[in-house]
C-alpha cells in the first residue's frame, strides 16, 4: 500500500510538473488586445517583399521576474538543422509582468526557431514560424 502511495504521489508530482512547464506561450500574432490575447493568431506570416512585422507575444503563468528578456532566432533549413540568426532584446519590462508583447520586423522569407530567454539565461518557451514573400 505505502509504496502505490509513493508511486501515486510522484506521478501526481510529474503531471504538475508538466502542465506547469507547458503554460509559458510564445504566440506569433498580428495584434494583442488590451487583456494580453492574440488577435490573429498563426505561425505563418506573409510579408512584403521590403519587411513586415508581426507580434510576438508572450503568457506565463508566473511573474517573468525580470526588467528585460531575449529572443534568439534561429534558421531552420530543410533537414531541422539550426542556425543563428541574431538575437532581440526586449526592455522596459516590470517585473510583475505575466504577458508582454514585442513588434518584430522581419526582412527575409524563411522558417524560424524563436528561443525566449529571460534575464537569467534560461529558455522560458519557444516556438516555431513560417514567414514568406507575398
Amino acid at each position: 500500500m505505502k509504496k502505490a502511495l509513493t508511486i501515486l504521489f510522484f506521478l501526481t508530482v510529474l503531471f504538475v510538473i508538466s502542465q506547469t512547464s507547458n503554460s509559458q506561450t510564445l504566440t506569433f500574432c498580428s495584434g494583442v488586445d488590451d487583456d494580453g490575447y492574440a488577435i490573429g493568431q498563426s505561425s505563418t506570416f506573409y510579408i512584403p517583399s521590403g519587411g513586415g512585422w508581426f507580434y510576438f507575444l508572450t503568457r506565463l503563468p508566473y511573474e517573468v521576474g525580470c526588467k528585460a528578456v531575449s529572443y534568439e532566432l534561429y534558421e531552420v533549413d530543410d533537414y531541422g538543422y539550426e542556425t543563428y540568426n541574431t538575437t532581440i532584446d526586449q526592455t522596459g519590462l516590470s517585473k510583475n509582468w505575466v504577458w508582454f508583447r514585442y513588434k518584430v520586423t522581419f526582412y527575409k522569407s524563411g522558417y524560424y526557431h524563436v528561443y525566449l530567454r529571460d534575464c537569467f539565461n534560461y529558455v522560458l518557451t519557444d516556438a516555431y514560424v513560417s514567414i514568406y514573400y507575398k
